[in-house]
């Protein structure tokens, strides 16, 4: 057997993450003292007592399956480089808003690698003690962001820890990097050990600095002398705690108080990540390290030991970063992710990408939930996965008392829902489904009689209110049913959830199970036209929400549809996913005070893209751009004028790339290197403005 033995795991180590976690933030920078004092211990999930939702964005979460990314964008080398993961923090980050805390330059670690990087100093001298300092080089974000990729490596120590010290390194240095690479040691080893001292043995090799050793000698120590962990965190802290460890989130009580919750915890899973997020420090960080390990761990049956921390989470996480259309996301995914990479580390074949929804592990769910915008009268629906009582995994959707008047209303988000979205470290995002798309699934019904099914989407209006869009009813007959609906237009706002209405002209009670449910490629015609600002108090509207911008002003207009501006370099503003391959865009653009701008498509992240420009008043150019080098594909003369629009067509189809104005083709080029095979579309300006009339994306 292959890698894929071990997916069931990862998946583990993935729910484990997320739920310490979300246990952990919501009293995340509390004291110790005003946790005990309110919660005594985070047990279970605490965010409806401090009026936040559960799930959140978070830099432990999109740092973590962000950052990852540059195994597959570098073709899954085995030999990671620091160079490469800085890369991607430049490719993935937008400065000032996503993924960390930013804190300033000499304060915040990762916000001084990130400028350290955006000036030209190349991991690993980014994150180095000789150019930052011991106290900002070892802080506790080398630990938190480095679970994915020491999944990739199950019972291979030595790989895991590589990856973990090239991408630690971008930003740490010291303790901190070893502190990383001790418990990736351990994560990998976890696949196939579970005895904790036994993991602790085989992972004590690969640290190297005597401080660390002997904080790691002292934990086992106190944890087997105390079973109380606030007796070992009371004997921890004037040792190891933060009155003793400069900088504000220093990576050695962190460590020691991840080990102190593993040692108590045991084989419970909902102890130790209680203890985690109890004892203070950076409670997401240690919970969600010490889940991430207990996951691999303790396997599924582990998770299942206490509490049901699963239902609640239903599979649902964001991970913000620069490429928008894989913000809102879900374990499954990002389980399948690092089976492909471990898969091409390995030099097994990489498993195929299948649909979107599989619903592949045991009771996974990918956020399809009882709709929370259903209009039942009473609960009818519960969902969970068929693998829970069969052989065969499917989102399972059970229905009691179905009937007239009474549906049943599942649903999953497909973009953020501002009614309860927490705008923490900056959540935004790409809707993943768009209008005229086709959703595909096949449905497996198991009656003689069964409920008629129909798809609906919901969606934010000019206005800001939520809106619904339905399609025909099918009918189910026993055994697969395959079913296809095309979504329909919404004139350009974004859809925020795809949901599943089931309805019957008498009481059912039963089963249904959708085996998978998918859609790609561009939409059909996706277009945003005349919706201007109606007032300057009012610069983000939700149609502008799911564009993801790095552009310094990005904001509707008055007379265009959007004002793009930027001071610098690369100043890119996208929509739409990794799914869209061969498409066109369209706008009509104004070019104020400028050097260049002009349309992007297939891009994945700022960094990595094509673009159609105009630039200098006097030349049109098709470029590729992959990091930091800059190649014009195609260039000819082209004399335009300040303040007039120019209709821009640039299609890409296979690699051939096509750049329309005014309806003439100008330039046609090909890509033989096919350096972007799809991604998102949309704008770039470089040191000035351009106003952009509409924007259509069709598929070709």
């Amino acid at each position: 057997m292959g890698i894929e033995r071990y997916a069931a795991q990862m998946y583990a180590g993935v729910l484990g993450k997320m739920i310490g976690v979300y246990l952990g933030r919501p009293v995340e920078g509390w004291s110790y003292e005003k946790i005990q004092e309110v919660f005594g211990e985070v047990d279970y999930y605490v965010h409806d007592r401090i009026g936040a939702p559960l799930v959140v964005a978070d830099d432990d979460l999109s740092g973590t399956f962000g950052f990852f990314r540059a195994l597959e964008d570098n073709g899954y080398p085995v030999d990671l480089t620091p160079q490469q993961v800085g890369q991607a923090w430049l490719n993935y980050i937008i400065e000032d808003k996503t993924i960390l805390w930013w804190g300033g330059l000499g304060r915040s670690t990762e916000h001084t690698a990130y400028l350290r990087l955006k000036d030209g100093v190349p991991a690993p001298r980014s994150g180095s003690i000789a150019l930052n300092g011991p106290t900002i080089a070892q802080q506790i974000g080398a630990q938190i962001f480095m679970d994915a990729f020491a999944m990739t490596s199950p019972g291979d120590p030595d790989r895991a820890v590589a990856l973990v010290r090239a991408a630690a390194s971008v930003s740490h240095d010291g303790i901190a990097v070893e502190a990383a690479c001790f418990l990736a040691a351990m994560e990998a080893l976890a696949f196939d050990v579970r005895a904790l001292d036994d993991l602790i043995e085989g992972a004590l090799p690969y640290v190297t600095l005597a401080t660390l050793k002997k904080l790691i000698d002292d934990v086992r120590m106190i944890c087997a002398q105390e079973s109380d962990w606030r007796a070992v965190r009371a004997w921890l802290d004037p040792r190891y705690g933060y009155g003793v460890c400069p900088g504000p989130c220093h990576i050695i009580p962190n460590h020691a108080m991840v080990l102190s919750a593993l040692l108590l915890g045991g084989d419970d899973f909902q102890r130790s990540v209680t203890i985690g997020a109890s004892a203070a420090w950076d409670t997401d960080c240690n919970a969600g390290n010490v889940g991430c390990l207990n996951g691999i761990r303790l396997g599924l049956e582990g998770l299942r030991g206490g509490a049901d921390f699963r239902a609640p989470v239903a599979d649902l996480l964001y991970v913000v970063t620069a490429d928008g259309g894989s913000c809102v996301t879900d374990a499954v995914q990002q389980t399948n992710g690092i089976v492909r990479a471990a898969a091409a580390l390995n030099g097994e074949p990489v498993p195929a990408r299948g649909p979107r929804y599989s619903f592949d592990y045991p009771g996974s769910t990918q956020g399809f939930v009882p709709c929370p915008y259903g209009d039942a009268p009473y609960p009818v629906a519960r969902v969970g996965n068929l693998n829970e009582s069969s052989d065969e995994s499917g989102l399972a959707i059970e229905y009691c008392a179905l009937a007239q008047g009474v549906a049943c209303q599942v649903s999953t988000p497909v973009f953020l829902d501002f009614s309860v979205l927490a705008n923490n470290f900056a959540t935004i995002a790409s809707p993943t489904l768009y209008a005229t798309q086709t959703v595909r699934a096949h449905v497996k019904a198991f009656a003689g009689v069964n409920p008629r099914l129909r798809f609906y989407v919901l969606y934010y209006d000019s206005d800001n209110e939520v809106r619904r869009m339905a399609g025909d009813l099918f009918d189910l007959v026993r055994g697969v049913n395959a079913l296809e609906w095309t979504v329909p237009d919404t004139g350009g706002m974004p859809i925020f959830r795809l949901g599943i209405e089931l309805v019957a002209d008498r009481r059912l009670d039963g089963r249904i199970g959708f085996l998978d449910l998918d859609w790609d490629g561009a939409p059909a015609a996706f277009e945003q036209q005349g919706m201007l600002m109606t007032s300057i108090w009012n610069l983000a509207p939700y149609w502008l929400q799911a564009w993801v911008s790095s552009a310094r002003q990005f904001a509707p207009d008055f007379t265009y549809t959007y004002c793009i501006s930027h001071t610098i370099d690369n100043g890119v503003v996208t929509m739409g996913t990794q799914d869209w391959a061969d498409y066109s865009v369209e706008s009509g653009i104004a070019f104020s005070l400028h050097e260049a701008g002009g349309l992007v498509l297939r891009s994945k992240g700022h960094r990595r893209y094509y673009a159609a420009i105009l630039s200098g008043g006097t030349t049109s150019s098709i470029i590729a751009r992959r990091d930091n080098v800059v190649e014009t594909l195609a260039s000819v003369p082209f004399p335009y004028e300040m303040d007039r629009v120019y209709a821009l067509r640039f299609e890409a189809q296979g690699d051939a790339l096509v750049l329309s104005i005014d309806g003439a083709r100008m330039l046609e080029t090909r890509d033989p290197e096919g350096r972007h095979a799809r991604g998102g579309a949309g704008f770039v300006v470089e040191r000035g403005t351009i106003l952009a009339d509409g924007f259509r994306v069709a598929a070709l």
